[in-house]
């Protein structure tokens, strides 16, 4: 799909979809209540946008939205007795929003075009080492947090493109939304790559200084 379509989107502070990853919501203001009702009654899709800094003054009303988001279909939803809903969102695509539109309904719809990946950058052999690399570093940090290999089959399991496998990783590892922001507006894979290389190396760091018995801790234990 490469022409322009509309979606509902559900803008938060803290909240970057990825393609090819899973996220649960849990809904409760009554215009997003009433966004899933209708995605339910149509095709199930709907977009996560990430606010811009200041969304605080103006929440209710019509924040400014980064212009790339993530777009995914609700796989699986439980509405709740007070009209509340706990959903399941899979991610499938990176959109540019062109425009927003304003129709007579509570809650926000875009008009947007898909991203695809780019691969303009390295070649297949030159990528595959990049990935073998990201395996080495999530492998070392599953170690730090002693979570075992069935989380490497989450991330690779049927999985070899580049794109989708740096997208998995940094959804699963990456806590900083601002940085899930810049990762999904990499549409050029091998700037992906080498962006969530970092910040594994950030992460890993991080988990190592944490585990690490500091030097006067470790006077008191002898």
């Amino acid at each position: 799909m490469s022409a322009a379509f509309q979606i509902p989107i559900f803008p938060l502070p803290d909240v970057v979809l990825f393609p090819h990853t899973m996220l649960p919501l849990h809904i409760f203001e009554p215009r997003y209540r009433k966004m899933v009702q209708d995605c339910l009654a149509g095709d199930r899709r709907l977009a996560m946008g990430l606010l811009k800094a200041g969304w605080e003054k103006d929440y209710y009303g019509r924040p400014p939205i980064h212009a790339i988001a993530g777009a995914g279909e609700i796989v699986k939803h439980e509405e709740l007795p007070d009209g509340r809903f706990n959903i399941l969102v899979r991610g499938t695509m990176r959109i540019g929003i062109t425009a927003e539109l304003a129709p007579d309904l509570p809650y926000r719809v875009v008009r947007a075009r898909p991203l695809a990946d780019r691969y303009s950058g390295d070649g297949p052999e030159a990528l595959a080492l990049r990935v073998e690399r990201l395996k080495v570093f999530y492998l070392r940090i599953l170690a730090e947090v002693q979570k075992g290999q069935s989380e490497m089959a989450k991330i690779f399991s049927g999985v070899k493109d580049p794109g989708i496998i740096a997208d998995r990783i940094a959804g699963a590892v990456i806590p900083d939304t601002d940085v899930r922001q810049r990762v999904l507006e990499c549409a050029e894979v091998s700037a992906r790559l080498s962006l969530v290389q970092d910040q594994l190396v950030g992460v890993l760091s991080r988990l190592s200084d944490r585990n690490t018995p500091s030097e006067r801790g470790s006077e008191r234990a002898n």
